[in-house]
C-alpha cells in the first residue's frame, strides 16, 4: 500500500431555519459518502419547511502513513468520525468544502480560522475498512523511552562559604 492514499468522497450538508435574530440559516455537515456522487455541487436532496439538505459537493480523504497513530486512535473509538470543514464563500454557493480528514489533529487544526465550520460526522464502513487496512500497513508503534536527567554538578553551582550575618 502507497505512503499515501486518496479516498474520493461526497459531503452532504443541511441548512435549517435560525432561531436567532441575527441569523437566518444555520448550516452543518451531517454526512460523508464514500465515493463521489454523479450530482452537481449544491444539488438539493431534501426539503422541507425547516431543513434542506444539499450535496455540498466532493472532497478527497487523504491518509498519510506518518499521520497513521491518529487514524488509529479515531478507530479505537468505537465510533469512528470524519472532520469536515466547510469555508464561506461569497459567490452563489454558500461554502466551499476545504477538507475531510479522519486525523483529529488535522481537524482540529482548522478550528483557529474564526469562520470556518468544523464539524464530525460519522465515519462510514467502507472508509473505516480503507482506514484500518492502511494502518494495518503502516502503523509502526514507537516505544515511550523516558529520558533520563542529568545529575547536577555541584561546583557550578557556585557554592559559598559561610555567610557572616553580622556584616551588613
Amino acid at each position: 500500500m502507497d505512503a499515501v492514499v486518496h479516498i474520493p468522497v461526497g459531503v452532504i450538508v443541511e441548512r435549517r431555519k435560525a432561531v436567532s435574530p441575527w441569523a437566518d440559516f444555520t448550516w452543518q455537515p451531517v454526512a460523508v459518502l464514500s465515493g463521489m456522487p454523479e450530482a452537481t455541487p449544491w444539488t438539493i436532496i431534501n426539503e422541507d419547511a425547516e431543513t434542506t439538505t444539499f450535496y455540498a459537493g466532493p472532497a478527497r480523504i487523504e491518509l498519510h502513513a506518518s499521520d497513521a497513530a491518529n487514524y488509529r486512535d479515531n478507530l479505537s473509538t468505537g465510533e469512528p468520525k470524519l472532520w469536515v470543514v466547510l469555508r464561506p464563500t461569497e459567490r452563489e454557493q454558500p461554502f466551499d468544502v476545504v477538507c475531510v480528514t479522519a486525523d483529529g489533529s488535522e481537524g482540529e487544526g482548522f478550528t483557529a480560522a474564526g469562520n470556518d465550520i468544523v464539524d464530525l460526522v460519522p465515519m462510514p464502513d467502507a472508509i473505516r475498512d480503507l482506514t484500518d487496512a492502511f494502518i494495518a500497513a503502516h502503523n509502526i508503534e514507537q516505544p515511550f523511552f523516558k529520558r533520563k536527567r542529568d545529575r547536577p554538578n555541584l561546583e557550578a553551582l557556585g557554592r559559598r562559604g559561610k555567610v557572616d550575618e553580622n556584616k551588613e
